[in-house]
């Protein structure tokens, strides 16, 4: 499509979609309430791909925990979409109260001694607050804060999420793009902090190395371990939280800063193994629509 006309079409559900980002939090979460019934019952969006996830994560639940689980974590899906969407108007005061940051220290240390940092972490909670670190950071203006990104097919959506993950000022690297532009930042000696969402599928061309996720044989991503050890970068975890409806606390915590004394795969396990008790803590607030488990070894 013309990326003209493309502009004109999107444009009122772009007026629709900021208009929606001035309610406060409450209204937006009677607002989801709608929509979960309309994207559960009537839509019954990937609720297959979700029920068979789950069941096969948990084959020790009972038919009605399972489908309980399914039903809080499809409401959680509906306040994310309409947190995210508060993104394009959003007060950093707000931000900070409903997005906790904890021992953020380790993350300034790094900064002060101009490290680059492979900040790992999931699709769990919210992930797209995470980029809000920079609120809780004292950081030059040189440093770089961003995280990697896969592009969407349509051009329109991909340039709205770039602007709601551009909120914080953040920069936002395409996956194909992440070794040039780890190798820039490095020759250009600027202290970096990239966040790197681990827990998808790889391509099959990249499948390395399998993991026990969920109960499950997993291929893994292990480009977080390559590209520290090439560019012998820190790297640390994201632990998200989920409080209470509309508040997450994120507490940081230091993996390695020396990733080159690690064995191969060492590194991909112990993300794989922190990621899932993550998600064991609270397994409705994990992205269960993806199809985690479709290739198989």
């Amino acid at each position: 499509m013309n990326r003209n006309l493309e502009k004109i079409l999107y444009f009122p559900l772009y007026i629709l979609l900021w208009l929606l980002a001035l309610l406060p939090f409450w209204a937006l979460y009677i607002l989801s309430d709608i929509f979960f019934v309309f994207v559960y019952y009537v839509a019954k969006y990937r609720r297959k791909v979700v029920y068979e996830n789950m069941r096969n994560s948990f084959p020790d639940k009972s038919e009605k925990e399972i489908r309980k689980m399914e039903r809080t974590f499809y409401r959680h899906f509906c306040d994310y979409a309409l947190e995210t969407i508060k993104l394009l108007h959003i007060s950093d005061a707000t931000t900070k109260r409903h997005f906790v940051m904890e021992n953020t220290e380790v993350l300034q240390k790094a900064i002060d001694e101009n490290r680059q940092v492979i900040l790992m972490l999931g699709h769990y909670g919210n992930w797209e607050y995470v980029l809000s670190i920079s609120l809780w950071l004292n950081a030059p203006e040189n440093a770089v804060i961003g995280g990697l990104y896969r592009p969407l097919k349509n051009k329109w959506f991909d340039d709205l999420f770039l602007k709601l993950r551009s909120r914080y000022k953040n920069i936002n690297i395409p996956k194909n793009d992440v070794l040039r532009e780890f190798i820039k930042l490095r020759r250009d000696n600027r202290p970096t902090i990239i966040g790197f969402l681990a827990d998808q599928t790889p391509s099959p061309a990249n499948i390395h190395y399998w993991s026990n996720f969920l109960n499950q044989e997993t291929p893994m991503l292990t480009g977080i371990e390559r590209i520290a050890r090439k560019f012998d970068a820190t790297i640390m975890y994201a632990d998200i939280i989920r409080e209470k409806r509309g508040y997450y606390r994120v507490v940081y915590s230091e993996v390695t800063q020396t990733p080159k004394e690690y064995k191969e795969f060492e590194i991909t396990e112990i993300y794989t193994r922190l990621m899932e008790k993550t998600i064991l803590r609270a397994p409705e607030y994990w992205l269960w629509t993806h199809k985690r488990w479709k290739h198989k070894r």
